[in-house]
């Protein structure tokens, strides 16, 4: 349990900017109810979106893409998947309802990993919850699929099973003794199963569903109205980047997880300004805050949208104004149109 070992965790430096995220993200997950009670209706919407965006960003970050219709079909009305990437997609839908309703009574266990990596490929042919019987290498590939060199060679397949009790365990032990904020140990965690690797695919969607879970359970519960998953996704390179450098070592327990947590409290820091920031800008009750809630919402998108997209995110907000703000961020170069009519499309402007 590289991460886990009474030695590394108390040899894990912590630096001002960490205990800064730290603290903030503390005074956060005490504002949550606040936020709750004072804008019930808001906070529904943003749970409905939050799904939509946490279902299409960690599929997307796989490879698995669909038209923003279908997955709103997918996750709000239960429609049926006709292609692989729409079968990738109706599985996180399960997986994430799943926890999202039932976190507090699901336990980080080895079968509830297994059970949530099934729950990923219930609609495809290839079976899922069990681990990996061949090595699965991540590797950097140029635009021909040739593999270019191997990042990081995660644990043998015959010693995941005991690599993986181990994380549980030393997860266990490191939250009854709380020799670190509950927060960093969730990061260990979650950078300990991705360099275990235990599956032969789907670590990724499984590791940030289990990011979820670990925070539902210790309260911190952004992730039901602001997609995280979507946040790692505008900040991919930043994700990898960490991640390679905080598993150099780590076989040896010889790591520095610091880039991986820093990068890990980043993410919560900004999900929860950003839920901050809409729950203020509807209680200020202002024109120019609503405008700020459609730039906003502009922003976060990573792909072709339409007027009704945004106004379906924001049912308060007038077709007018959000007309005028698509008109400006046109004017500014922030987005650009296609097509006319009903199918007229913005796209971000990278």
């Amino acid at each position: 349990m590289p991460s886990f070992s009474p030695a590394y965790l108390a040899s894990l430096p912590t630096n001002a900017t960490l205990l800064k995220q730290v603290e903030h993200l503390g005074f956060a997950r005490g504002t949550q109810e606040l936020f709750r009670t004072q804008a019930p209706q808001l906070v529904h919407q943003l749970t409905t979106v939050a799904r939509i965006e946490s279902t299409e960003s960690s599929t997307r970050l796989e490879g698995a893409v669909a038209p923003r219709e279908r997955i709103e079909g997918i996750v709000l009305h239960g429609a049926g998947p006709t292609t692989r990437s729409e079968a990738e997609i109706a599985g996180y839908r399960d997986a994430l309802r799943t926890i999202h309703e039932n976190a507090a009574y699901m336990p980080f266990r080895e079968t509830q990993i297994l059970e949530i990596h099934a729950q990923l490929y219930r609609y495809l042919s290839t079976p899922g919850g069990r681990y990996k019987a061949t090595r699965n290498d991540i590797v950097e590939m140029d635009e021909r699929g040739a593999v270019l060199r191997v990042r990081f060679s995660p644990t043998e397949p015959y010693l995941t099973p005991v690599a993986m009790r181990n994380l549980i365990e030393g997860y266990e032990a490191a939250v009854d003794r709380e020799v670190l904020p509950a927060v960093i140990i969730i990061a260990l965690a979650v950078l300990d199963f991705l360099c275990i690797h235990p599956f032969p695919d789907g670590n990724g969607r499984t590791a940030r569903l289990l990011t979820l879970l670990l925070l539902y359970r210790h309260g911190f519960e952004v992730g039901r109205y602001v997609s995280l998953e979507r946040v790692i996704e505008q900040r991919r390179d930043g994700y990898y980047d960490a991640l390679e450098k905080s598993s150099i070592g780590w076989h040896d327990d010889a790591h520095d997880a610091t880039p991986w947590i820093d990068y890990f409290l980043g993410i919560l820091v900004a999900a929860y300004r950003e839920f901050e920031e809409r729950i203020q800008a509807v209680q200020g009750g202002q024109g120019g805050a609503k405008t700020a809630m459609v730039r906003a919402a502009v922003a976060r998108r990573m792909g072709p949208f339409a007027i009704s997209d945004i106004k379906r995110e924001l049912p308060d907000v007038s077709m007018e104004l959000i007309r005028n703000v698509l008109r400006d961020l046109r004017e500014e170069g922030v987005v650009r149109l296609e097509g006319r009519g009903r199918g007229a499309r913005y796209i971000p402007v990278q």
